[in-house]
């Protein structure tokens, strides 16, 4: 029976087939006249999300305009204020809903002018996926690279990347191809793991909800159709269980709960908790909700949960798990979206709430400022409305918080105004452990300088000492696919041959560099960034290196590309199909992934990209290893990198 046929007969049903519905948040950004709420509009005028009066308000509007010809104007659907209409442009955060049979929408329809950029924040803060609108006539423009960097500040981790206006150039491939190549460069600065473009004409419908006929030479889905499938329950952080207290619950003598909502992580009855900050240790007695007691919960959840002993808790503390403890810190830094016309300077105080904590602060530095058109940092005194910065600031009591990249519940918090209880700034908690990237610029951390530092003997000198040519071969396929058979076997391979070569494998780096990781998407796209960091420190010591990971996303081989250098990067692309690495897979890992047991597993319930154009493609599922290993060896010399 259709979702029609439902409300016809049973509403009901109908109303409860939409609360088991996964929602999707998802927000429009691009410059000014770009398309933006043409596109929403459409969306919902071609989704049956528009109600008949709306279609006929609509339907005048257009005519009395004529911007259009007299054909459907759809932005009127979205610019509702009175100014957005008589300028033609989008100034505040306009919300839509809408729903097909596979998902819930709610679309943000955000500002485009730079003078709007803390309003777009606002509509990014809770995303889970930006299309980034770009005229197919301009390209990449300053304000495509600086909506893509907010949206990836603020931890979207999907971008759909829309070359609207096809119609306009001819339904051109060249031109898309050339935009998508300039935007694949400028975003490999930018850490985002799943970038995905499709050509499209909002006004006309292109690719909207159907794949297009102007454009047969592009085989991917309509947007809709990839709104309605983007894998996202992979994005929230189930590992770290962050559980902050808003109030303690004693309806009577026999009952204490502690009420909060799940900012990460899933709590179960009998597990063993610890207080922060008195470190006092219980389990988790009953887990209560509004149906009635659960044995799990998980975010978003807002459960009230007993402990089986009597234990001193208040609003602002924090159920953690012994052995995965938050940051516990007084002082922090972060970088800041400033919202109010006076500047933020040092020295000033603030409430900041975090989690369900809310203590006073002060701004002990502001470290640089960002220019989000060119991504460079500079010195300054102040952050002026709309500007982003990155600061340090000190709390008058201690704050429990992860990085806003791998945890937003517990990485998020806002400035309020002490007199006048307007919010100033929305910030996001940076990561102040030795992963973190050092400011080539010399940056300051805890008051030290810290620079980066460049050893007196070149790459290419101890390359000579060891009679070889330093490079990176990047394994890529799916789990089971052969990586860690080919690398080792080529190592060997080398090694017989005169060659010093090493391997970075997947599996081991899990074990060591990368043990505190858990497999969502960010940390996925953290371990390959950190295996690529590797891999340049054994080039830069003239190693030959093997590395073996699955690296799911393009962005993130194109972002592991940049950190080693083009010139050192080598992509191999296992290509055995899903069928044939299930097939070989004696350890039952795709079955346990089938059944939920291993979550986000790549092939099952995450998705891989497989590269378009690789350096080399071993298809491993039609030759052994030892024939993969030699037409690998085959290509390094043919490419002159071994004799």
């Amino acid at each position: 029976m259709s979702e029609l046929d439902l409300i016809k007969n049973d509403i009901h049903a109908y109303l409860l087939l939409q609360e088991k519905k996964e929602m999707l948040r998802f927000l429009t950004a691009g410059s000014v006249d770009d398309g933006k709420s043409t596109l929403i509009g459409r969306l919902l005028w071609d989704s049956h999300g528009v109600f008949s009066d709306q279609m006929e308000t609509v339907r005048k509007e257009s005519e009395k305009r004529g911007f259009t010809g007299g054909a459907i104007d759809y932005s009127l659907l979205v610019d509702g204020l009175l100014s957005e209409r008589e300028q033609g442009i989008t100034i505040d955060v306009a919300y839509r809903y809408f729903s097909t049979p596979k998902r819930k929408f709610i679309i943000a329809d955000t500002p485009g002018h730079e003078q709007y950029t803390r309003n777009m924040a606002t509509g990014a803060s809770t995303a889970d996926l930006a299309i980034i609108l770009i005229d197919a006539r301009l390209g990449v423009l300053a304000q495509t690279k600086r909506h893509s960097f907010i949206a990836s500040l603020l931890g979207i981790k999907h971008l759909v990347v829309a070359v609207n206006k096809m119609d306009l150039v001819g339904y051109s491939q060249e031109v898309y191809e050339k935009i998508q190549k300039d935007y694949v460069a400028f975003a490999a600065k930018l850490g985002v793991s799943d970038i995905h473009f499709m050509p499209i004409s909002a006004l006309k419908g292109d690719n909207l909800t159907e794949r297009s006929k102007e454009m047969p030479w592009y085989d991917g889905p309509p947007l809709l159709s990839y709104l309605e499938t983007v894998h996202i329950a992979s994005d929230r952080n189930l590992i770290d269980l962050r559980f902050p207290v808003q109030y303690v619950n004693r309806p009577n003598l026999d009952f204490r709960g502690y009420c909060g909502t799940l900012a990460s992580g899933i709590v179960r009855k009998g597990d063993e908790l610890v207080v922060l900050p008195s470190g006092r240790k219980s389990r988790v007695k009953s887990i209560v909700t509004y149906e009635g007691e659960v044995d799990e919960a998980f975010p978003p959840q807002s459960p009230t949960i007993t402990l089986e002993d009597e234990v001193d808790i208040s609003r602002g503390d924090m159920l953690v798990r012994p052995d995965n403890l938050p940051h516990i810190s007084r002082t922090l830094e972060a970088m800041v979206v400033w919202m109010i016309d006076q500047p933020l300077a040092k020295g000033r105080t603030y409430w900041i709430k975090h989690t369900s904590l809310v203590t006073t602060c002060e701004i002990t530095d502001i470290r640089y400022k960002l220019d989000v058109n060119t991504l460079r940092s500079g010195e300054t005194d102040e952050l002026k409305l709309n500007e982003i910065g990155r600061v340090a600031l000190t709390a008058s009591r201690p704050l429990f918080f992860d990085a806003y990249q791998r945890n937003k519940g517990t990485g998020a918090f806002v400035l309020v105004d002490r007199l006048t209880n307007a919010t100033v700034a929305a910030g996001m908690i940076l990561d102040r452990g030795p992963s973190e990237l050092v400011n080539t610029a010399g940056e300051r951390d805890g008051g030290a300088s810290v620079r980066l530092r460049k050893s007196q003997i070149p790459a290419e000198e101890r390359g000579k000492r060891l009679a070889q040519t330093p490079f990176t071969l990047w394994l890529t396929g799916l789990p089971k696919s052969g990586k860690s058979e080919v690398a080792y076997g080529l190592e060997k391979r080398l090694w017989d041959e005169g060659y010093t070569a090493n391997v970075i494998d997947g599996e081991n780096m899990r074990l060591s560099v990368s043990k505190d990781l858990g497999f969502s998407v960010e940390d996925r796209a953290e371990n390959t960034r950190r295996a690529a960091e590797v891999a340049k420190m054994l080039n830069g010591l003239g190693l030959i290196t093997i590395a073996g990971f699955i690296s799911s996303y393009a962005a993130q081989r194109e972002r592991a590309r940049s950190i080693i250098g083009p010139e050192r990067f080598i992509e191999v692309y296992l290509s055995a199909p899903i069928d044939a690495c299930e097939a070989r897979d004696d350890e039952g890992l795709y079955a346990r992934g089938k059944s939920g047991e291993l979550p986000y597993f790549t092939g099952v319930t995450a998705p891989y990209e497989a590269p378009e154009n690789p350096d080399l493609v071993l298809p491993t599922h039609e030759i052994g290893v030892d024939a993969a290993v030699e037409k690998l060896y085959a290509y390094l010399r043919q490419r002159g990198l071994i004799r």
